[in-house]
Parts: structure tokens; sequence; C-alpha cells
């Protein structure tokens, strides 16, 4: 039986994903800034209330998430278009018990 030749990469296609992968380079250094004033505020309003805000826990959980994935999507380790092209991810790990110190 004959080996098929191995399959061509068409560089269309390439090009495509490179302008994609672009983009979501500029979207991963706002996400990293968003990230920033998260965790400033956070912290803020962590030594003001002494307790953690579990709607800023959660919004930071869940960006970290889109964060994994477009970094995943970025280094070619997953193929599905992230976020706005498909759905939010869900979170991979739900937030824990509130912070002890």
């Amino acid at each position: 039986m004959a080996e098929l030749p191995p399959a061509t990469l068409d560089r269309k296609r390439i090009a495509i994903r490179l302008l994609y992968t672009i983009f979501y380079l500029v979207v991963l250094e706002i996400l990293k800034l968003v990230l920033q004033v998260v965790v400033v505020f956070q912290y803020i309003y962590l030594l003001i209330t002494r307790r953690s805000s579990e709607p800023v826990r959660r919004f930071g959980n869940k960006l970290s998430t889109y964060a994994y994935r477009v970094m995943r999507y970025v280094t070619v380790a997953e193929n599905p278009l992230p976020f706005p092209f498909s759905d939010f991810p869900h979170e991979v790990e739900p937030t824990e018990d509130p912070p002890v110190f």
C-alpha cells in the first residue's frame, strides 16, 4: 500500500490564523491591564472592608479562564477561536472559599 504524501499546509489559512493571533495578542495585553485593575480594586476593597468582593472574585476567575483560552490559541495549542468569535468560556475551576490570611 502506497503512503499518502504529507498534508501540505495552506498558506492562506496560516496567514489568516496569524492575523487572528496578532488580534488576540492585542486582546491579551488589554486583558492584562484589566486584570491588574481588578487585582488592585480587590485589594483596596479587602483592606477597607476586611473581606473580599465575591462578584470581583468571580469576574477575575472568568477573566483568567478567558486569558488562558486566548494563550492556548495564540500558542497553537488549541484550534477554536476564543471569544468574541465563540462563546465566552466557562470557568476552569470555581472560586474557592473566602481567602484566609
